[in-house]
């Protein structure tokens, strides 16, 4: 599912599958709690992404979709060694 996600909706859509994860902890972890959060940490992300490649120099066009998949591996790499360590 998530790799038709991603598939379908660009590199972008990984903003929606990273934020839910990173604001889960800060609020009380219940699915109702964390859309108003997620909504608004999503935009910040996207936001500071852009900002981040509009401001680093480089000789070809960095695109939004790298540097969110950039932010988003780390994320993804932390879950899953958390739900490793469960098994």
């Amino acid at each position: 599912g998530v790799g038709g996600a991603v598939a379908v909706a660009g590199a972008i859509g990984v903003v929606g599958l990273i934020v839910p994860h990173i604001v889960r902890p800060l609020t009380d972890r219940s699915p109702s709690a964390v859309l108003w959060p997620s909504l608004l940490g999503g935009a910040v992300l996207l936001t500071l992404a852009d900002i981040g490649v509009r401001l680093i120099p480089s000789v070809n066009e960095l695109k939004l979709g790298v540097v969110t998949a950039m932010l988003g591996v780390p994320v993804f790499l932390i879950h899953l060694m958390r739900e490793r360590r469960l098994w």
